[in-house]
């Protein structure tokens, strides 16, 4: 493993150059006299004790508000290359998907999706809904990378997404906001914030962001056949109901209208659909969050979250128009032409929709330890809590041969799946001595799932998970944090619901995978440069795989989803991130990521499908590289300009074929003028125009050459420019 670790530093030799030249200039710069300005304390709310993320020891990335106003971001997956070795999958109209160090899940059809990546936003669990993960009025997001398997549990094998909103406040605030830019871009935002009693503050927020979207319908001749129609509000309430202890109420909701066109048969923005998807959700979320300081040895807090979603989700199969003679293949729509096909081509019509409901709950209940409440002769403290969880997830899944409007019986999916979770857990800090501190944690976890649906009748899986975590920090000086961890997270297993499959291959077990890392966080030159450098190794047991083989069902191509387990998997690379306020007018921030992954050895045998062998191959969605920098200029105390540049390398689109996105770097801009009451920016995101793949599948769908295309992709964001303004109060 250490072999491994140092190949990592001479295969990428340029991001530790950057960063060492950036702390050479900047003592020199120090040393001359230069004025510093320091960087502000960032919290991160995702650990037990809200710290400092430079206190943390784990690689914790934070995207706070500012960063956010400066690309001009509306949603999550427009932010997420600011952290090292994040990535996300596509394949509808907002990222919904996250990757972490290689791990996480890339779509979501038939089954039912146990989640490597957890996203949560103001306490709520929104895994697998991440097209509600919109930033409206949003105070910072944190990436957790690496299990979490102590603090989350199942939910965060390769990490967390922890979304928080702005609280209330004590005095009267608010904004109104308005963009519009090219594509029909537009949106309105407002927010309120203020004391309604003496003891209680109320914050209100909503939105509405409106595009035609970037694909072109020739067929249809329309421009917003993959639009984005989003509508989200956000209330809070916050209640001190003594001097130790405070309440808060939060409701979330989100209406999304998009629509969903995004692959063409030319592999371009040019799509011929007649009759384009949509890819919508309404969902409903509460959360409660108490905490109570009950005396000077102990404090209670408890998290009560539910939320309730409708999601629909919709495509077009053949990616093409007209209605053939299922006989012959032959064009017969009396509307037009076909889509031309060649000679002996068998022509297909048909659609694919998906309506999803579902119904989460959770209660969080957990003691912490307070300033006299330290244990083993004052030196440990201490975490202990219970943690409940149920999920409920209802598919109708239909299939339409669009030329008739017939429902497909043989493609028609009614499923039913609940799942709970008990969990109890603890953590223990003790410091060893003033330098040296040791924490150590256990999670286990008692799941349970009950699935059902109208092919294989009813499958149940009960187990109980183990996970945790032992960290040892040093701190080396009053400017130097060294760490390093074993962590061991786990993702349960499931069931595969294709009953075409062989009953051996029906479930597929439980991932585990065991993480070392380790980490260097600095604040230098008088705390006006910030660095975090992680190395890290993971080693997935049972590494769930999921393949798509493709069944010819007279030309109409048909998938059958399996997920298996692998031989032992690794991941394995490094991070750095860096922020330095050069001067009182001059910022400078870095981000690197490189990662080595290894598919452990799969092979999947059916009659049906052949023989299908994978082993040794980078994993998928897993870039070997990935980087992000920005240099912020205060031109004048009111006029500000960022320039910031973005960076991928190639990624394979799946485990199951060899399909690959081409590697791409993506330039950003924007310049703002701000006074105390208001602000108005130019931005532009994608200067350069760079086509770049966010999803691809390999398959054939191209009634043009006899269905014999291979790899179809679907492109991320053009370039996009616009005008903001806002107003505060």
């Amino acid at each position: 493993m250490l072999n491994k670790f140092s190949s990592l530093f001479v295969v990428s030799p340029l991001a530790m150059a950057i960063s060492l030249s950036a702390v050479a200039n900047s003592q020199t710069l120090a040393e001359s006299g230069t004025e510093s300005v320091t960087l502000d304390v960032v919290s991160v709310s995702a650990d037990f004790r809200q710290s400092d993320v430079q206190t943390i020891p784990e690689s914790v990335t934070v995207v706070g508000n500012d960063q956010i106003e400066q690309r001009s971001a509306e949603h999550l997956e427009q932010i997420l290359s600011l952290a090292p070795n994040v990535n996300f999958s596509s394949g509808s109209s907002r990222g919904r998907y996250f990757q972490i160090r290689g791990i996480g899940e890339r779509s979501q059809f038939i089954d039912p999706v146990n989640p490597s990546v957890g996203l949560m936003i103001d306490g709520i669990d929104m895994t697998g809904l991440g097209g509600a993960a919109t930033l409206l009025d949003i105070d910072q997001v944190e990436i957790l990378r690496g299990p979490q398997g102590t603090r989350f549990g199942a939910n965060a094998l390769a990490g967390m997404i922890n979304i928080q909103s702005k609280a209330p406040t004590r005095e009267s605030e608010g904004f109104v906001a308005a963009k519009a830019g090219n594509y029909g871009t537009h949106g309105q935002s407002a927010a309120i914030s203020g004391g309604l009693t003496e003891t209680v503050q109320g914050r209100l927020a909503v939105s509405s962001f409106k595009s035609d979207g970037y694909m072109e319908n020739d067929f249809l001749d329309r421009e917003n056949t993959n639009n984005i129609d989003e509508v989200v509000a956000r209330g809070k309430l916050a209640a001190q109901l003594s001097d130790a202890t405070d309440l808060t109420f939060t409701y979330f909701y989100t209406d999304i209208d998009n629509g969903y066109d995004a692959f063409s048969l030319d592999n371009n923005r040019t799509t011929y659909s007649d009759n384009p998807g949509v890819d919508a959700q309404e969902s409903h979320s509460f959360a409660l969050d108490l905490n109570s300081k009950l005396n000077d040895s102990v404090s209670f807090e408890a998290l009560l979250a539910t939320s309730k979603a409708d999601v629909e989700y919709s495509y077009d199969d053949d990616w093409a128009y007209g209605s053939y003679d299922p006989n012959t293949g032959n064009c017969i729509t009396a509307a037009g032409p076909c889509l031309a096909t060649q000679d002996g081509a068998w022509g297909y019509s048909q659609s694919d929709n998906y309506l999803r409901d579902y119904q989460r709950n959770s209660i969080d209940l957990r003691l912490l330890s307070g300033v006299n409440g330290r244990i083993f002769s004052d030196t440990t403290d201490w975490v202990v809590g219970i943690y409940g969880f149920t999920r409920e997830e209802d598919l109708a899944r239909s299939v339409i041969k669009t030329d008739t409007g017939e429902n497909r019986a043989d493609k028609r999916i009614i499923s039913e799946l609940e799942s709970q979770s008990l969990s109890v857990y603890g953590e223990l800090s003790t410091a060893l001595s003033d330098h040296l501190q040791l924490t150590y944690g256990l999670r286990v976890e008692r799941w349970k799932s009950d699935y059902q649906d109208n092919r294989i009748g009813s499958e149940d899986k009960e187990e109980t998970l183990k996970g945790g975590k032992v960290t040892l920090e040093y701190m080396v000086s009053h400017e130097h944090l060294a760490y390093g961890s074993l962590a061991r997270g786990y993702k349960a297993g499931g069931i595969n619901t294709d009953p075409d499959l062989e009953t051996v291959n029906r479930t597929f077990d439980t991932e585990f995978n065991n993480t070392i890392e380790l980490g260097l966080k600095s604040s230098l030159l008088r705390d006006t440069l910030i660095t975090r450098i992680a190395a890290f190794y993971v080693d997935r047991k049972n590494q769930q795989t999921k393949n798509s083989f493709v069944q010819d069902d007279n030309n109409a191509p048909s998938f059958s989803d399996y997920v298996g387990n692998t031989d032992n998997s690794e991941n394995y690379g490094f991070e750095l991130e860096s922020d330095w306020n050069i001067s009182q007018r001059i910022n400078w921030q870095l981000s690197y990521g490189y990662l080595i992954t290894e598919l452990g050895k799969y092979t999947y045998e059916s009659e049906s499908y052949g023989t299908y062998e994978q082993q040794g191959r980078q994993q998928a969605h897993a870039p070997q590289y990935s980087a992000a920098t920005a240099l912020n200029l205060a031109v004048t105390d009111s006029v500000s300009f960022r320039i910031e540049s973005e960076a991928k390398d190639e990624f394979y689109f799946s485990d199951s074929h060899n399909l690959k996105s081409e590697a791409y770097v993506l330039w950003h801009a924007r310049i703002a003028y701000e006074q105390p009451e208001y602000s108005l920016a130019l931005y532009g995101r994608n200067l350069t125009n760079r086509d770049y793949e966010v999803r691809g599948f390999g398959f054939s769908n191209d009634p043009r050459d006899g269905y014999v295309s291979f790899g179809y992709v679907q492109y991320g964001e053009p370039r996009l420019f616009g005008i903001e303004g806002q107003y505060s109060f």
